[in-house]
């Protein structure tokens, strides 16, 4: 299945069959440049209707994987094709694979240096043969990102992981993306906590139903809130179901 990109409330998704990840992986590794892939939620939809530059970063991504079963549902609404959703951490894992699969490198960015130390041990063990090339830690002062951003060039990383600490986030990759000499950048900002074991990851049952939501209402109640920008959500997709046609949601 080809890789087709939709606009879901004015927002670009891809549409991308999970079997053909490993092969567009290696495709991606081999081009020029600074390539991104960008896990997208409901609440980044939103925010990248009103942000430019986090609008600007996912078109600019190769890779925009949607995770909210609520993006699946609104493509469905607006009658386009229905985009695969992506848990996070088992496509990282696959991502993971297929690189060591090929003797590739990894870059880790980002955690409080225990988590990334032993966030780093424990992907050594799993991975013996995908080749760590550096690591630094997140929350840095901002004078030495100079150094940081020429220690990725020089290394040249397969994979650029990023995770918590990084200001930014997704962004933060592409705003520096000229700097690099080629690597995959790729977010997740709990991807060390859960490497570290200091987190647990989203189960594929509690995934498969669309329910991670509330886990992080039940640790974080402060979060029910999220339900005005949902319903705003809501009203978006009526209005592009009305007003506009199905073939300027359709990019490619």
């Amino acid at each position: 299945m080809a890789k087709m990109r939709i606009n879901v409330v004015g927002v670009p998704v891809d549409i991308f069959a999970q079997e053909d990840l490993a092969d567009e992986i290696v495709k991606m590794e081999q081009k020029k440049g600074t390539k991104q892939i960008c896990f997208v939620t409901i609440w980044d939809i939103l925010k990248a209707r009103r942000n430019k530059e986090f609008m600007a970063c996912l078109k600019n991504a190769d890779l925009i994987l949607p995770t909210s079963k609520s993006i699946v549902k609104g493509a469905k609404f607006l009658k386009l094709p229905e985009p695969v959703r992506y848990n996070p951490f088992p496509t990282i894992i696959q991502i993971l694979a297929t690189l060591e699969k090929h003797y590739k490198s990894l870059y880790l960015l980002g955690g409080r240096k225990d988590t990334l130390m032993t966030a780093e041990r424990n992907l050594r063990a799993t991975f013996p043969g995908l080749q760590i090339v550096g690591r630094y830690v997140g929350y840095y002062p901002k004078n030495i990102e100079t150094d940081i951003i020429s220690a990725i060039y020089k290394a040249s990383p397969s994979l650029t992981l990023i995770s918590n600490g990084i200001h930014a986030g997704n962004c933060w990759a592409y705003r520096r993306r000229k700097q690099f000499s080629s690597s995959i950048m790729l977010y997740d900002k709990d991807i060390f906590k859960i490497f570290a074991k200091q987190k647990k990851r989203v189960s594929q049952e509690t995934f498969e139903k669309g329910l991670e939501i509330w886990q992080k209402i039940l640790k974080n109640p402060i979060k029910i809130f999220l339900i005005f920008p949902y319903i705003w959500y809501k009203i978006l997709l009526i209005f592009f179901r009305i007003f506009r046609k199905k073939s300027t949601n359709i990019i490619s």
